[in-house]
């Protein structure tokens, strides 16, 4: 009993995933384990995009569903929709590890356990209300119903002629409100998810400079970030997707694809890694204090290591063979290169180099507007043959 009085009773609780929709998911049975939300995923998918096939068919409209200018809807419903839920689904274990891990590595000390307690309580009751979902699904509508006062990309049907066709009204009517309706909830969770991140860097936390993550203790946040990766993905194919299809109907070229690109780059840092810099004031203060504090205890070591073993009138060889003094002077060493090195925040080349290789990774079949494959592979062969130059 007491060592289960003594263990965080809210750390194994942590979760971003409730809500409305999350529970009508475990009523149908398509929610497994608690988080792998997949198959829900795959249900909505399918469901709204079978619907707008058979609704365009019936309109005599299928061979415009089917074209390369209405792409768009066909990656939203069929590839990005399924990626917003594989990602909390991966995502929401990782979470749920990480308060765990700062627990029970002593990052949070005993004391600010009970604030931590609370906020996660604070998450869960907010996670598992009706209110953010409801307030979603209403900004959705409100952007529906301002959908006709612009064109807005990546959509098989102008909003001015939605009500000519079933097919038309199904997609701007349900198919992009609750596309809408599921981004808004993923900014919704992010915006919860930073908000924990920013309290418990208000925490008297136990920074250890000499952690072998590199970053005092706090390095399973990489390993979190880094499961957005599917998320990435499914907003840059969404842009990926609105450039075909204006490239596909002479609205844009592919030369725009390049600033472009660039400004997804720097939305992708904004929403998944500049957060990451909430820890940054505690964990440099922590890298200058830990050389001071390692400074001294190197200035302390080495001047009597030098004064027992490079004093005239102390040299033994025989005593210097095996002693373990060397091998102590070593890890000082090494102590001290760890805490020299320590990174000012929970990001590494790894962590932005998976994120921007998600973003990349969509806009490479673009290439193939300005470069069909026959040609490609017709350059690629002639060059290995060395047939021409």
């Amino acid at each position: 009993m007491q060592a289960v009085s003594e263990q965080a009773p809210g750390r194994e609780s942590f979760s971003l995933l409730g809500g409305p929709l999350h529970r009508l998911g475990c009523r149908l049975h398509l929610v497994r384990g608690g988080t792998n939300t997949l198959a829900l995923g795959f249900a909505i998918s399918l469901l709204l995009w079978g619907v707008l096939v058979a609704l365009a068919f019936i309109d005599g409209t299928g061979r415009q569903l089917f074209s390369l200018a209405a792409i768009g809807g066909h990656v939203r419903l069929l590839l990005v929709i399924p990626l917003f839920f594989l990602c909390e689904s991966l995502l929401d274990p990782k979470m749920t590890a990480f308060v765990r891990t700062i627990v029970d590595s002593g990052v949070v000390p005993r004391s600010a356990r009970p604030v931590l307690e609370a906020e996660v309580a604070r998450i869960g009751r907010w996670k598992d209300s009706w209110l953010p979902d409801t307030l979603c699904l209403a900004a959705a509508v409100a952007l529906l119903l301002a959908a006709p006062m612009a064109h807005l990309p990546g959509a098989p049907y102008h909003p001015a002629a939605a009500e000519a066709t079933l097919a038309g009204q199904w997609y701007w009517g349900v198919c992009l409100t609750l596309f809408r309706f599921l981004v808004l909830r993923w900014l919704w969770r992010l915006a919860l998810w930073y908000g924990f991140l920013w309290r418990v860097s208000r925490l008297p936390l136990n920074l250890v400079p000499t952690h072998p993550d590199g970053a005092a203790g706090l390095g399973y946040l990489e390993v979190v970030h880094a499961h957005f990766t599917p998320l990435v993905f499914a907003l840059s194919a969404v842009e990926t997707a609105s450039f075909a299809e204006g490239i596909a109907t002479g609205r844009t070229t592919l030369e725009a694809l390049y600033p472009a690109l660039a400004i997804v780059l720097v939305a992708d840092a904004l929403l998944f890694v500049m957060p990451l810099l909430i820890f940054a004031p505690r964990l440099w203060a922590c890298r200058v204090k830990g050389l001071g504090d390692y400074t001294t205890l190197a200035a302390r070591y080495v001047g009597g290591f030098d004064r027992k073993w490079l004093a005239a009138d102390s040299r033994d060889d025989k005593a210097l063979l095996g002693t373990p003094d060397l091998q102590s002077l070593a890890d000082l060493a090494n102590s001290f290169n760890i805490v020299r090195n320590m990174r000012w925040a929970p990001i590494s080349r790894r962590l932005l180099f998976g994120l921007a290789l998600a973003t990349l990774l969509p806009m490479v079949p673009l290439l193939l507007l300005a470069y069909p494959i026959a040609e490609l592979a017709e350059i690629f062969f002639t060059k290995l043959m060395g047939l021409r130059a």
